[in-house]
């Protein structure tokens, strides 16, 4: 709403979103690594693809003496660098779609283990490893439909028969 001075007041009430809290964070963390666009990092799955996103994480750009293009560096565990080593050009293409110009001329890869190293570490503990799930065993889906049974809003007992299956299957395991 409008002020009385006419300045625009906020409906915020000197709440900010965590975004622009962090931020500025960011966007110093990502530029003392060489990232003009800290995008690369928060959005690598986006950028990289679900696959290369799985095993791969971007570390640090470095800009060249002669100014002919950036290298990217990425980290990867031992056994998925050659993978990833076999994939440099597509992914070169996407991340430079996500700068809007040729920025990245080369990427360097990196191996390290997945645990053990203080500096190199990857996790990809986060990540879908696409393990599959078990179904959960028919007493726990009885069990899930008698607690929602009692609730009248057919969309609200799915709702909770959901939960309680979901509950039920984790204590379980």
């Amino acid at each position: 709403m409008p002020a009385q001075n006419g300045d625009y007041k906020g409906t915020t009430r000197g709440f900010k979103r965590s975004g622009a809290l962090l931020g500025a964070r960011i966007r110093k963390v990502s530029e003392s690594r060489g990232f003009a666009v800290s995008r690369v990092l928060t959005h690598w799955p986006e950028i990289a693809g679900a696959d290369l996103a799985k095993i791969s994480r971007p570390v640090k750009i470095s800009y060249g003496r002669q100014g002919l293009g950036a290298t990217l560096t990425v980290l990867t565990t031992g056994p998925q660098a050659p993978m990833l080593d076999m994939q440099k050009e597509t992914l070169r293409e996407r991340v430079n779609a996500a700068y809007g110009y040729n920025a990245i001329s080369r990427i360097h890869i990196t191996q390290t283990a997945p645990t053990g190293f203080a500096e190199g570490q990857v996790s990809f503990a986060h990540r879908n490893t696409g393990d599959k799930v078990t179904p959960p065993d028919p007493e726990t889906l009885r069990h899930a439909s008698q607690l929602a049974e009692p609730v009248a809003d057919a969309g609200l007992r799915a709702a909770l028969e959901t939960l309680g299956r979901n509950v039920l299957s984790k204590t379980k395991r």
